[in-house]
């Protein structure tokens, strides 16, 4: 019998777990932010593949967005004092873009697989 063709990855199973966009089964850093040299399952080069500023800017405004609207909604509510809001938001916007940045990335690059954008059109 021919051998089936292998199921495709999704994006965001792929970008949320940060896998590799190939396989879904490799790791797609080396670090926090650092894409992996290659796939360490299916040898696939990742290095060259990367997302620049895009997801940052994503994240940054997203998460912008809902603390401020938070911010709001407690000041309207609550009316507490200053340094209170700079207890409650500080933590929530370092949180808030530093846990949501490496998923976006992976999310970013995994759509760049996708539709074979930036070189991935290249290798298979």
């Amino acid at each position: 019998m021919a051998e089936s063709p292998p199921i495709p990855v999704s994006f965001l199973r792929a970008g949320l777990l940060c896998r590799c966009p190939n396989c879904g089964k490799g790791r797609l850093y080396s670090g926090y932010l650092q894409v992996a040299e290659a796939c360490n399952k299916c040898g696939f080069e990742l290095r060259k593949h990367d997302a620049g500023d895009g997801p940052a800017v994503f994240v940054v405004l997203i998460v912008g967005a809902i603390v401020v609207g938070l911010a709001f909604w407690v000041e309207i509510a609550y009316q507490p004092a200053y340094w209170v809001h700079l207890v409650i938001w500080t933590p929530a916007i370092l949180g808030g873009c530093l846990g949501a940045l490496r998923p976006a990335k992976a999310i970013l690059i995994a759509l760049q697989f996708k539709h074979r954008i930036l070189g991935f059109d290249d290798e298979t």
